[in-house]
C-alpha cells in the first residue's frame, strides 16, 4: 500500500513586544512561500508568554502587517498566553523524572554569584552567564521552607541529570536535520550543556520561551521550523527538550538575517524601521519583497 507524502506544516511565531520590521517580513514571507509551493499549511502563532512586554495593540498590528504583505494563515491563531494550562502536563513530566528543581534566587543574587566566579565564568550561546547553581541540589528542607513562605520561584532544568536521562555526558552532542536553501539536508549537532541549567518555568508564568516553543510546535503539528540564524544555537536545547518529553523533532532551516547599514541584525529594540512606517511612506508589498531579496 502506497503511503501519502507528509503534508508540511510551517509557522511564523512573532512576539508582540514591538512592530514588525523587514526581518520579520522576510521570515513570514519565506514560510508562507514555502507552504504555498509545497501545498502545505501555514500557521501564525503569537508568542506572548512574556506578559510584561506583550501588548494587545501589537498583536493587531502583526495581523494587519501580514495581511498587507499578502500572507494568510489558518484560524484560530495560537496565543501562548492562553495556553498556560496546556503547558503544565509537560512541566510535570520533567518534575516526575526529577529533571527540574526550584530556584528562589533573584536576578541580583545570581548576578552577584556570577561576579564572584570571575570574568572567566562561561556564558551560553546568547552571551548570558551560565546559572551558577545556587539552588541546584539544595537540601529539601530549604525548598520546603521557601515554598511554605509562598516565595516565587522558577523551575530550572538540571542539565547534568537531563543528559544522563538520555545516556549522554556533558560533552556529548544532539543532532537535528537541517534543510538548506536548495532543499538538501544535512545533519547538524550541538552540545546542550552549553546552555547550562536553563529556566523551564518562570517565576511569573508557568513556562519559558524554550519550553513553550517545543510544546507549541508539537501541538500544532509543525513539521518545518524556518527561522533566523540567530536562533540556530538554541536548536540543540529544543532538541534536548523534545527527546526528554518524547516529542517528535521537525526539520529545521535557519535562514539569513536582514541586516542594517552597519551590518547588524535588524532589531525592535534598536529602532528598526517598521513595516507600518514603510507602508505609510508609500511602499508596496512588492517593494518589500524586493527589499528582502525575495
Amino acid at each position: 500500500m502506497l503511503s501519502l507524502p507528509e503534508q508540511q506544516v510551517f509557522r511564523f511565531a512573532p512576539s508582540p513586544n514591538g512592530l514588525l520590521h523587514l526581518g520579520h517580513a522576510y521570515s513570514a514571507l519565506l514560510n508562507a512561500d514555502l507552504a504555498r509551493s509545497r501545498q502545505g499549511r501555514f500557521l501564525l502563532r503569537i508568542e506572548d508568554v512574556d506578559k510584561g512586554r506583550a501588548r494587545r495593540e501589537f498583536i493587531h498590528q502583526i495581523e494587519e502587517d501580514l495581511a498587507w504583505l499578502g500572507v494568510w494563515w489558518e484560524e484560530p491563531v495560537m496565543r501562548q498566553s492562553r495556553r498556560f494550562s496546556a503547558y503544565k502536563p509537560f512541566v510535570a513530566v520533567l518534575e516526575a523524572k526529577g529533571l527540574v528543581y526550584p530556584c528562589f534566587a533573584s536576578r541580583a543574587e545570581i548576578a552577584a554569584a556570577v561576579a564572584r566566579k570571575g570574568t572567566d565564568w562561561p556564558r551560553d550561546p546568547d552571551g548570558t552567564p551560565l546559572y551558577p547553581g545556587l539552588w541546584r541540589r539544595r537540601p529539601a528542607v530549604d525548598v520546603i521552607r521557601m515554598r511554605a513562605m509562598g516565595l516565587p520561584h522558577a523551575l530550572r532544568l538540571d542539565m547534568e541529570k537531563a543528559l544522563d536521562a538520555l545516556g549522554l555526558g556533558p560533552g556529548d552532542r544532539i543532532t537535528w536535520q537541517e534543510e538548506d536553501e536548495a532543499g538538501g539536508f544535512t545533519e547538524r549537532a550541538g552540545r546542550p550543556s552549553d546552555w547550562g541549567d536553563v529556566v523551564i518555568a518562570r517565576k511569573d508564568v508557568p513556562i519559558s520561551y524554550h519550553a513553550a516553543v517545543v510544546v507549541d510546535d508539537h501541538a500544532q503539528g509543525v513539521t518545518r521550523v524556518v527561522r533566523g540564524k540567530d536562533i540556530e544555537p538554541a536548536t540543540v536545547l529544543h532538541r534536548l527538550l523534545q527527546d526528554l518529553l518524547g516529542l517528535g523533532a521537525p526539520v529545521y532551516r535557519h535562514h539569513r538575517l536582514i541586516l542594517d547599514g552597519d551590518g547588524k541584525k535588524l532589531s525592535k529594540s534598536d529602532g528598526a524601521v517598521s513595516l507600518k512606517a514603510l507602508r505609510e511612506a508609500g511602499k508596496r508589498p512588492s517593494e518589500i519583497r524586493r527589499m528582502v531579496g525575495l
